[in-house]
């Protein structure tokens, strides 16, 4: 969905799933600055939105998800996973249940895929699974803003902040009213200073939730079956992940930041090494300057010095080995 907010003052449209909003509207670290500092929104109204209704929808999600939602109180947030049979990422799900609807967010595009697998587990459960994304659009204040809240808006609140489920109608009037707005790029350097994953960034098609630390926070080890729960338990119990998520400090005297992508070799090696990790996200960060986040082999030494391409990188822990 094309955010209308594209048409505000500076707005330079972002790239790739977030191309629907704005990378930034002009000055990338002062937009920064007003996120940390409790000022602004940022503008999320591309991601999937669906909502699970009805008697049943927390037993029943509880079945399906990493999370424990069967008591899920109204009003507190929780972020849950969907597996495969084999322990991979497949969906990230960041909830709230409103009392009466179970409200979610989802990476853009990816809520057809994760409604056609709910729809397929419903079975005589009294559910009812919807795309909201069409009518409504997500917005994210950040911890500490004092903006008004619009009161028909749903409210999921975290430590980040507080992301609103907005009546897409009422975006462009809410962004007149709590602007200024920030974009992606600001969203996504914080994102990074706080060690937080994002699937399809630091997700491939092999990832397990041990790798990047989402024991506790996204998957509950004293709940029911669901799918992909041995992987969980034997990992758990038995071994470790055979990659973590590390925080890396990038040279900064590079111009070019390292993409996505961009495969690590210890710095001992030298560029032509074996390969033992890539970046997932590279950000220039307001006071930190350029910081990634990668998935590095288990192994590596902690105080390795590595290489990102030819840029050197420091390893700051986020997933003990």
């Amino acid at each position: 969905m094309k955010s209308p907010l594209l048409s505000l003052p500076g707005a330079v449209p972002a790239e790739g799933v977030d191309e629907d909003v704005a990378a930034h509207y002009g000055d990338l670290f002062r937009e920064q600055r007003a996120l940390a500092d409790g000022t602004g929104f940022v503008d999320l109204s591309h991601r999937g939105v669906i909502t699970v209704s009805g008697d049943d929808r927390l037993s029943w999600l509880h079945l399906l998800l990493t999370q424990h939602v069967s008591d899920l109180p109204a009003g507190q947030a929780t972020e849950a996973l969907v597996l495969s049979a084999n322990g991979h990422i497949e969906h990230a799900l960041s909830l709230v249940d409103d009392g009466t609807t179970v409200w979610a967010h989802v990476e853009p595009g990816s809520q057809e895929a994760l409604i056609a697998y709910l729809e397929s587990m419903k079975f005589f459960y009294r559910v009812e699974v919807t795309d909201r994304t069409a009518d409504t659009a997500l917005v994210h204040l950040p911890a500490g803003s004092i903006a008004e809240v619009p009161e028909d808006a749903v409210v999921r609140e975290t430590a980040y902040g507080r992301d609103l489920f907005l009546p897409r109608a009422g975006l462009e009037k809410f962004a007149a009213a709590v602007g200024p707005a920030a974009g992606i790029l600001a969203y996504e350097a914080l994102r990074v200073e706080r060690h937080r994953p994002r699937l399809g960034f630091e997700t491939d098609h092999r990832t397990i939730p041990h790798e990047l630390g989402l024991i506790g926070s996204a998957v509950h080890l004293q709940k029911g079956c669901y799918r992909g729960q041995e992987t969980v338990a034997r990992v758990q119990n038995l071994g470790k992940p055979p990659r973590r998520l590390v925080f890396l400090h990038l040279d900064g005297s590079e111009v070019h930041l390292p993409a996505a992508g961009t495969e690590l070799r210890r710095a001992d090696d030298g560029p032509d090494g074996r390969a033992i990790g890539f970046i997932t996200t590279s950000v220039r960060h307001h006071e930190l300057g350029p910081v990634a986040l990668a998935l590095v082999k288990r192994n590596v030494p902690l105080d390795a010095p590595l290489l990102a391409g030819t840029t050197a990188a420091a390893q700051e822990v986020v997933v003990e080995p």
